[in-house]
């Protein structure tokens, strides 16, 4: 188990993992059996750095992208369409409004 934090922003948890130098020695036999409980964390320089999934599980994250893509473009219509967005004749005063939220 690998405590992940700092650089990466949220803490999480990534319980399947396998150091590198393991896929080196093995070669993709070493990540089959671990793809059976989800992706799997390669950690290299003690750090994850890749993660292997299969490919439904791929497939799965496009559509759901894909999905979370087309639901933000349908509200941002839907909000021009209400005349619930506020419009900007130049950058400066867009940034000038975006100050004024913070």
């Amino acid at each position: 188990m690998v405590l992940i934090g700092g650089d990466y922003g949220m803490n999480e948890v990534i319980v399947n993992t396998i150091p590198a130098h393991e896929i080196k020695r093995r070669g993709l036999a070493a990540v089959d059996d671990l793809l059976d409980n989800g992706d799997v964390h390669v950690i290299r320089n003690n750090r994850p750095q890749y993660v292997v999934l299969t490919e439904e599980r791929y497939q799965s994250l496009v559509a759901e992208a894909h999905e979370a893509y087309i639901a933000r473009v349908r509200t941002s219509l839907r909000e021009v369409k209400e005349g619930q967005v506020k419009t900007f004749a130049t950058a400066e005063e867009l940034l000038q409004a975006l100050n004024e939220d913070e």
